[in-house]
């Protein structure tokens, strides 16, 4: 069962892909076929196979030779280890499928965000819909613990994008209120609080190894979803160990 749910999440990875490539464009997902970006090469079906058709390509076109971005097979494979990550850390429950669409969520962002800096409104509210859906049939406890996190996201980072002045972009306020109508109040304040924390950790690094520059902006969408699947599938064992650690002094 689990290696069926990550063979099917790569094809799922490789959709993401489109979908986060062309939407903030404004292009069909459906048409044209992939194609490659520097030659225009339409990709045969065995060019498509993912992960496995980067790996034997040597991450080139097979037309041109030209590189072809890491950041697809990434997305495949981490597409793939997370949905087999869900039933294993939350069980066969159906709060399976809430974690699976946002997964699916977050690894469209990824990509999205990585090449665009951009969190296309398109995709949240389709995503919305979805949410709303799946947590009416699944509801938190309580049940109005969703509104109550939506609402208190949104407050939060509105303020600190005023505050800073345009230092939190729109995008993620709107994704952050999504996670806060998803996993509630108390497991989005976990989330914000990590991913500000993985945030700042890679700007450190980043700017040391000069990854990143100090004057240039760095997309927030992936620490937000990092740290939300860490606080949605943690939670109580990292306020539990935080909890311990503040007893003990």
């Amino acid at each position: 069962m689990y290696l069926l749910i990550f063979i099917y999440s790569l094809l799922f990875g490789s959709f993401f892909n489109v979908v986060g490539l062309r939407v903030p464009l404004k292009k069909s997902i459906i048409a044209p076929r992939s194609a490659c970006p520097n030659c225009n090469h339409q990709l045969k079906a065995y060019e498509l196979i993912p992960v496995l058709s980067y790996v034997i390509q040597g991450g080139k076109c097979r037309q041109c030779k030209a590189g072809i971005s890491p950041i697809y097979p990434l997305v495949e494979l981490m597409t793939g280890l997370l949905f087999v990550s869900a039933p294993l850390v939350l069980g066969w429950t159906a709060e399976l499928f809430v974690a699976w669409t946002l997964i699916s969520l977050f690894m469209i962002i990824f990509v999205s965000d990585i090449n665009y800096m951009l969190i296309p409104d398109k995709i949240l509210l389709v995503f919305a819909g979805i949410f709303l859906l799946e947590r009416i049939f699944i509801p938190l406890t309580p049940w109005w613990d969703s509104i109550l996190g939506a609402t208190i996201a949104f407050s939060l980072l509105l303020l600190i994008a005023i505050v800073s002045k345009g230092g939190m972009g729109g995008g993620d306020i709107k994704l952050m209120a999504l996670v806060g109508f998803v996993v509630g109040t108390k497991v989005m304040l976990l989330s914000f609080f990590l991913a500000t924390l993985f945030g700042a950790v890679f700007g450190v690094f980043g700017l040391l190894f000069k990854i990143v520059k100090r004057s240039k902006p760095i997309p927030f969408g992936p620490f937000i979803a990092a740290g939300t699947i860490t606080a949605y599938y943690f939670y109580e064992e990292i306020v539990n160990t935080y909890l311990q650690l503040l007893a003990s002094f």
